[in-house]
């Protein structure tokens, strides 16, 4: 991972909700960005059932009762650490991708 551009501002992220961000892993994808308050989560934006995308629409997500939802499938991930609770990855978990936030500018952690 070698994107030392920041890859958003903490508070362009809706509080309760999420933003995609396209192409900055070196594998290509999408990393979905999430926050809740002053934390914020970030996972490749790709659901574990189905390898398909999270977002009905690029950058666009569903959550119900503070949980993402797939839009494909209707898999539910806790947004603190990825976690499927229901739907048919129910056990499994988002990718995480590693990020920092330093002055309010969310990166990809430098490795």
């Amino acid at each position: 991972m070698k994107h030392v551009d920041p890859l958003c501002r903490s508070d362009d992220i809706p509080d309760g909700g999420a933003i995609a961000v396209e192409n900055v892993l070196e594998m290509g994808g999408s990393v979905l960005l999430m926050r809740e308050g002053e934390r914020v989560f970030a996972y490749q934006n790709i659901c574990p059932h189905a390898g398909k995308r999270l977002d009905w629409s690029p950058g666009k997500f569903l959550f119900d009762n503070g949980l993402l939802v797939c839009t494909a499938h209707g898999a539910c991930f806790k947004v603190a650490d990825g976690l499927c609770v229901s739907g048919p990855c129910r056990g499994e978990s988002l990718s995480a991708v590693a990020i920092e936030i330093d002055g309010g500018e969310v990166r990809l952690q430098q490795t």
